[in-house]
């Protein structure tokens, strides 16, 4: 396993959820459970005080799964999941392909210096885990 990957993967997977379902990954995964403090369909985020919801743009995986609107005069979790990605669709790009690209460029300026050492010491604590 390497924790590099781990770690670009989560980046990318939270990139998504944050344009496409307008709140992070845990929270997506999570909501209405005790690891996440928003409510299963995101009415736990105020309004933004010009009397429109900021919430009506959170879609969380409960949502989809139970396909309903959460309450009358939301938009479908579907079509709200597809007018994020028609909002964001730039920042998603930049986070699906740019993270990638940003962490091999910095793997390969500190592989030497920092990677080899730390794989070293990794190595001799019986762990299977390169960094």
């Amino acid at each position: 396993m390497n924790l590099t990957n781990l770690a670009v993967s989560a980046l990318v997977a939270n990139s998504v959820s944050n344009n496409v379902a307008g709140v992070g990954i845990r929270d997506f995964l999570f909501a209405g459970t005790q690891f996440s403090e928003l409510h299963e369909s995101g009415w736990n985020y105020a309004a933004s005080g010009d009397g429109r919801n900021d919430y009506n743009s959170i879609v969380t995986l409960n949502e989809l799964f139970r396909g309903s609107q959460g309450s009358t005069g939301r938009t479908p979790p579907a079509t709200q999941l597809m007018d994020n990605l028609k909002a964001n669709w730039l920042p998603l790009m930049v986070g699906v392909i740019g993270i990638p690209i940003v962490a091999k460029v910095i793997t390969k300026v500190t592989r030497k210096s920092i990677g080899l050492p730390l794989n070293r010491m990794l190595k001799s604590t019986g762990l299977d885990v390169k960094v």
